[in-house]
C-alpha cells in the first residue's frame, strides 16, 4: 500500500497565502532597505512641491507607494460592482485594470522626465543593437527591465487576445517605440535607443511568463446557455 499517496497535498488558498506573505515580506524588506532615500523627498512631496518630488527618482517612487492604497480601494470598488453585476472573474479582471495602471504610468512619467537640455539640444538616436548596454548598468538595465513589466504581467491576465508570449512581446515593443519616439518629437534631452526599445519588450516577455497560471483564455469566456428544443407538434 502506498501511504505517500493518502497524505493531503496543500490547497490552492495555503500556497496562495504563502506566496503572499513571501511578497508582502519582500516588499518590506525593499522598503526598509531604500527607506532613507525614500524618506528625502518625503518634505518636498508632502509640502506639494514639484521641484524634489516629482522631478526625482525617489518622490516617484515615494508618492506610487503611497497611491497603493488608493489603488487596492479602486479595485476593491471595481470587483464588487461587477460581482454584483455578475460578471465572473471580476477580482481577477479588477486587479489586472488597476495594477497596469499603477505600475506603468509611475515609470512612463520616469522615461518621460526632460533632462537638463530639454527644447535646447536636438534629439539624439542610436539603432545599433547591444551598443548602449554597456553604458546602462546595472540600474539601468533593471529599471528599464520594469518599464512596462506590470503591463506584461496584467495584460494577458486581463484580455485573453494578448495573452501569448509573441503578442506580449510586441506589445512590450510596440510602447516602448512610441515612447522613444515621443522622446524624440518633444526633444527631452533623452537618447531614443533600440536598446531601451529590446530590454523594454524583454520586461513585458519576464513578467508575462511570471503570471502564465493566471492568463485569460478563451475558456474563460461565460458559456453559451443551450436553447430549448421547440415542443413537437401534438
Amino acid at each position: 500500500m502506498n501511504h505517500d499517496a493518502s497524505l493531503p497535498s496543500p490547497s490552492r488558498r495555503t500556497r496562495g497565502a504563502v506566496l503572499l506573505g513571501l511578497a508582502v515580506l519582500g516588499t518590506a524588506s525593499a522598503l526598509f532597505a531604500v527607506r532613507r532615500p525614500l524618506m528625502m523627498s518625503a518634505p518636498m512631496c508632502l509640502a506639494g512641491r514639484w521641484h524634489g518630488c516629482l522631478d526625482t527618482f525617489n518622490g516617484v517612487v515615494l508618492v506610487t507607494l503611497a497611491a497603493l492604497p488608493l489603488a487596492v480601494l479602486v479595485a476593491w470598488a471595481l470587483a464588487r460592482r461587477r460581482r454584483a453585476a455578475g460578471v465572473a472573474g471580476a477580482w481577477r479582471m479588477s486587479l489586472a485594470e488597476v495594477g497596469m495602471v499603477h505600475g506603468t504610468v509611475p515609470f512612463l512619467w520616469l522615461t518621460m522626465m526632460p533632462g537638463a537640455g530639454a527644447g535646447t539640444v536636438p534629439g539624439r538616436v542610436s539603432l545599433v543593437p547591444l551598443r548602449d548596454l554597456v553604458t546602462m548598468g546595472p540600474l539601468g538595465i533593471a529599471g528599464n527591465l520594469l518599464v512596462f513589466a506590470s503591463l506584461g504581467f496584467f495584460a494577458p491576465v486581463r484580455f485573453g487576445a494578448v495573452a501569448s508570449l509573441p503578442r506580449i512581446l510586441a506589445l512590450g515593443a510596440g510602447c516602448s517605440v512610441l515612447v522613444e519616439t515621443a522622446q524624440y518629437v518633444l526633444r527631452l534631452d533623452r537618447v531614443s535607443s533600440v536598446d531601451d526599445v529590446l530590454v523594454n519588450a524583454a520586461g513585458a516577455v519576464l513578467a508575462a511568463l511570471a503570471s502564465r497560471r493566471w492568463w485569460r483564455t478563451p475558456a474563460d469566456a461565460p458559456a453559451e446557455r443551450p436553447r430549448p428544443a421547440p415542443a413537437a407538434a401534438g
